[in-house]
């Protein structure tokens, strides 16, 4: 989450037209902790059962998607590499593809 965090600007540019929300099992209670001290500039989102990891069948690994403005899954790396370097430029080119698509 801190490659995200550090990368955010130019992954996710500052206009808002697009969120990054991270999900994991952790409580609520211990994300917002983990996300003051860490200084996130993104949400969290608390699924202790896996429910929401189940539906897109990423209970078990780091993957990511990107959802169109219209609710459908435009792009999905399962799953994520986030210690390569290559994955954040291929996430950076799939989100300026999906805003270019508006």
């Amino acid at each position: 989450m801190e490659a995200y965090r550090d990368q955010y600007a130019r992954l996710f540019g500052e206009d808002g037209d697009v969120v990054l929300l991270a999900v994991n099992s952790d409580s609520a209670e211990d994300q917002a902790a983990w996300a003051r001290d860490a200084d996130f500039q993104f949400l969290f989102a608390s699924d202790p059962d896996s429910e929401v990891g189940k539906l897109y069948g990423a209970a078990r690994s780091r993957n990511v998607f990107i959802v169109d403005p219209e609710g459908r899954i435009a792009w999905r790396a399962i799953p994520f590499r986030e210690v390569d370097p290559t994955a954040y430029e291929e996430l950076g080119a799939a989100i300026e593809e999906i805003a270019g698509e508006r």
